[in-house]
């Protein structure tokens, strides 16, 4: 096999899954207008596509979120986060969480670690990035710390 047939295969192999266009209105939604707290996505395999699976009210809280989010199962998720700075400033970061519980399947597991990157680059506007196995790998207290 030539490197360049190689090469091309990692590519196609590395595009994943599609994305909805509501993946990325809903999430627009939530940078621009403030309407959700966080919004939780999927892979759809029969359409072999991203696609919004849930999102939280302003209102949520971070428990809130964390609770939506699959025990035994991978998702990708945004998170908005609000927190005061050190010069009492109202801030507010958005998180990317790529969620892969260690129970969840190979292939769930596979699929998501080869989508990633391309759902990821359509959303325009994530600030930090999380990869999570366990959910202290993605406590409040770790996004407070990549934010300050």
């Amino acid at each position: 096999m030539s490197f360049r047939s190689l090469s091309l295969r990692s590519s196609n192999a590395s595009s994943g899954m599609g994305v909805a266009d509501d993946s990325k209105s809903t999430f627009l939604e939530l940078k621009r207008k403030k309407v959700h707290r966080y919004v939780i996505f999927m892979i759809d395999e029969k359409k072999k596509e991203v696609v919004v699976e849930k999102t939280g009210g302003p209102g949520e809280s971070y428990d809130d979120f964390t609770a939506a989010l699959p025990v035994n199962d991978c998702r990708y998720a945004v998170y908005d986060f609000d927190f005061v700075t050190e010069d009492n400033c109202q801030k507010s970061k958005i998180f990317f969480i790529s969620w892969s519980p260690s129970v969840s399947r190979i292939r769930s597991k596979m699929l998501y670690a080869t989508s990633k990157d391309r759902f990821r680059h359509e959303l325009d506007g994530v600030h930090y990035e999380i990869q999570a196995t366990d959910p202290t790998e993605m406590d409040l207290e770790v996004l407070r710390d990549r934010a300050n």
